[in-house]
């Protein structure tokens, strides 16, 4: 069974592609944006201290964005998932290309972070993509950062974040956030992968979403398989960034609502349910309907 049909989200990326007004949030590594499966995609750089291009595709910096990008803005004919390649993706890069090697994955301050949300939220992002982790915490750096979260809640951005490959019980400043939806990797059977993080915050109002040996773009010019949190929250983001294409006038609240309503598994539970998306496209079309014959 691929990702997509886990998920049943097949049946959603048939009916659209996405739209080009939709803008997605990208807060991750630079992305190797000369890559041939790009040619037609929407990419808009933002201003980043880290710079927006790959100057070392080899980085794990690079690599890492180009691949969250590849499973959320791809051509349609890639082998990378390819969700909604007609959205603009709006770039932030946020990790800095310190090592040419693959040892180490990159991560972020929540000071560094917050800006990077601001940023993205300013620029018209209407989800954003946090498939990152947390390092050098501070008390005044999560402050920014959950005044940054807050922003999102109250200009209705929604917020998809990494629960963390820790493999432990608990949250962090970006997942026990009430507005972030926090994301599992899960196999193609929708069991937790061992290194999943879970936890109390997680599992209440998180999705479990595939995570296990994904394949996308690799910023050398050759293909890459990565699992992981980290490589399961696109599969959430590209199917809000679908769902919103088709049902403009949703609210942020509503399609969060659709999503966690539309999931299966019972709440709570430190494990979060199995994304559902078709369910999540059918809440959303009888509430579109009751709207149109309230009005």
């Amino acid at each position: 069974m691929s990702p997509t049909q886990s998920i049943r989200l097949t049946a959603l990326m048939e009916r659209t592609s996405g739209s080009p007004d939709f803008h997605i949030g990208l807060i991750d590594g630079p992305v190797f944006t000369q890559h041939p499966d790009f040619n037609a995609a929407h990419l808009r750089g933002l201003t980043s201290p880290n710079g927006a291009t790959c100057a070392q595709n080899e980085s794990m910096a690079c690599l890492h964005g180009t691949f969250i990008a590849g499973v959320l803005s791809a051509k349609r004919t890639s082998p990378a998932p390819a969700l909604c390649p007609d959205c603009t993706l709006l770039l932030r890069p946020i990790f800095s290309e310190t090592s040419a090697g693959r040892e180490h994955m990159p991560a972020a301050t929540p000071g560094e972070l917050a800006r990077a949300i601001l940023d993205c939220i300013q620029a018209g992002a209407r989800v954003i993509n946090l498939s990152v982790a947390l390092a050098q915490p501070s008390t005044r750096g999560e402050a920014m950062l959950d005044e940054a979260l807050n922003q999102a809640l109250v200009r209705g951005v929604l917020i998809v974040a990494a629960a963390g490959n820790q493999g432990t019980l608990g949250s962090s400043a970006i997942t026990r956030h009430p507005w972030v939806i926090p994301v599992v990797a899960c196999d193609t059977r929708g069991r937790p992968l061992n290194e999943s993080n879970l936890g109390g915050s997680i599992g209440r109002r998180g999705l479990s979403a595939p995570g296990d040996g994904i394949t996308s773009l690799g910023s050398d010019g050759k293909l890459l398989s990565l699992s992981g949190t980290s490589v399961a929250v696109p599969f959430v983001t590209g199917t809000i960034a679908l769902l919103w294409s088709q049902f403009p006038s949703s609210s942020a609240a509503q399609i969060k609502l659709a999503l966690t309503q539309g999931s299966t598994r019972q709440r709570p539970s430190v494990v979060p349910p199995l994304l559902d998306a078709e369910a999540a496209h059918h809440i959303l079309l009888a509430s579109s309907a009751t709207r149109r014959m309230a009005g």
